[in-house]
């Protein structure tokens, strides 16, 4: 549980890093997400989720990472 929690804060840091560094860019681009077409924001989904569970199946079979 103590792995989850400190998972998900380490999320919202990341995710928080580009609303403090450049708002301004960043209004731009949900600007730009939002007209985006549902089906291109799914393609993006899935592609980011396969990618996130990539890492995480390398990064628990494999010894890279201690």
């Amino acid at each position: 549980m103590k792995t989850l929690i400190t998972l998900i804060g380490l999320v919202l840091i990341i995710e928080g890093i580009p609303y403090v560094a450049s708002p301004e860019a960043m209004q731009q681009w949900l600007k730009q997400l939002v007209e985006s077409h549902p089906d291109k924001l799914r393609a993006m989904g899935l592609t980011a989720m396969a990618i996130g569970l990539f890492l995480c199946v390398i990064a628990q079979r494999s010894g890279i990472f201690g």
